[in-house]
């Protein structure tokens, strides 16, 4: 394991190491929501119906190392492909945020230095979802939800 720089967070993102990079996720858990694209507007709309793979306690992808293999059309972010999907990722979302040029919030565990600060602060989505197969895809605007934090 390397030392992470300090304030990494405030670098281009194609300047960060891969251990930078996957220490810059809040724990959230909204990018493993199911979203709904108007096909007319482009908005994207987030659902409590999340990834089976998300485990709702921790907010965390239960099979992370292996989620491309399990769930095919889960979106891998990489400073490559952020361009193409930061409009698709909550707007809390310190990749997002990052590749926008904008700072991360308080909350985030970088700048509170508290991992649970974000599930505190009442950003995340612990305990307040749904697994996809307990919903069937048709039924998902049912539970459209306003993104927590914004």
């Amino acid at each position: 394991m390397t030392k992470l720089r300090r304030e990494f967070w405030t670098l281009p993102l194609t300047r960060l190491t891969p251990e930078e990079w996957e220490a810059l996720c809040d724990g959230c858990g909204k990018c493993c929501l199911n979203k709904l694209e108007d096909d007319e507007t482009g908005e994207v709309a987030l659902t409590r119906v999340a990834c089976r793979l998300l485990d709702d306690e921790t907010c965390r992808c239960g099979q992370y190392d292996i989620r491309k293999t399990l769930v095919p059309e889960c979106i891998q972010l990489t400073p490559e492909t952020m361009g193409d999907v930061a409009y698709f990722m909550p707007e809390t979302c310190a990749y997002r945020l990052r590749h926008e040029g904008k700072p991360l919030y308080h909350w985030h565990p970088l700048i509170s230095g508290d991992p649970d600060s974000v599930h505190k602060a009442g950003i995340s989505m612990r305990g307040i979802t749904v697994p996809e197969f307990e919903v069937p895809e048709e039924d998902w605007e049912d539970y459209i939800i306003e993104e927590p934090g914004t």
